[in-house]
């Protein structure tokens, strides 16, 4: 009888201690579940945002005697996602909406929506006299072949000389009354097709910030809503130090 107590004894302590492994076990094994459930949510969530962030947190960059407050979700790479000086701000917007990137608008960030709609602008210090309207009369026309031929909605289109130095180029022009001349350059042929802006233009904001905007080719039919809407987006931006 005290064998089998013995025996008895013996066997409840192994049963106790492989049970005890075994609760252990399934502890490690639902804690390591769960951090897999949200590391993967996680990891499935940067995966998707491929570079965006639909963060809306603003940030206040300095470029020269300026300051642009724009949302992290506008801000086109992470490095410039922060608050301080720098050389040059590259935002991208969505059209018309122009706002920056959410799941909402992931779609047409990711252009699978079969249609352009991202316009890229970048804010940098002035580094000439006139902007893109300005440099018309002085640079472009003597650049260009005339008469050009009948673009949307008022719009002339002309090509560009062999010599100019803007092969493949077109340039948009169209007259507006009480304002400067819309003038933008595009990029024709098989490369306007394989990009997704081909278009840019470039204006004076701010104290002394030259903003570079790129737009589809698509667009120039609204060049009238197109350019005075993204001009007063990026001056709602901007506060002079």
């Amino acid at each position: 009888m005290k064998q089998e107590a013995t025996d008895s004894s013996g066997f409840d302590v192994v049963d106790s201690s492989m049970l005890k492994k075994a609760f252990y076990g399934v502890a490690v094994l639902a804690v390591l579940s769960v951090a897999i459930s949200v590391g993967g949510r996680w990891f499935g969530h940067n995966i998707a945002l491929a570079g965006y962030t639909d963060d809306v947190k603003p940030h206040e960059v300095v470029i020269g005697n300026d300051v642009i407050a724009a949302p992290s979700n506008m801000i086109r790479f992470e490095k410039a996602r922060r608050d301080g000086v720098a050389n040059r701000l590259d935002l991208y917007l969505r059209w018309p909406e122009l706002d920056g990137y959410s799941e909402a608008a992931r779609s047409a960030f990711n252009n699978t929506e079969g249609s352009k709609r991202i316009i890229f602008l970048g804010l940098e210090p002035r580094m000439m006299t006139r902007d893109m309207s300005g440099r018309l009369a002085p640079i472009y026309n003597a650049l260009t072949v005339k008469p050009g031929i009948p673009g949307p909605e008022g719009m002339t289109l002309f090509g560009f000389r062999e010599n100019s130095g803007y092969l493949n180029e077109v340039l948009a022009v169209a007259a507006r009354a009480g304002e400067p001349t819309f003038v933008a350059r595009c990029l024709s042929g098989i490369e306007a097709e394989e990009s997704l802006a081909p278009c840019e233009r470039d204006v004076f904001v701010g104290k002394d910030l030259s903003l570079t905007y790129r737009f589809p080719r698509e667009l120039l039919g609204e060049w009238r809503e197109l350019d005075r809407a993204v001009v007063a987006k990026t001056n709602a931006m901007l506060h002079v130090k």
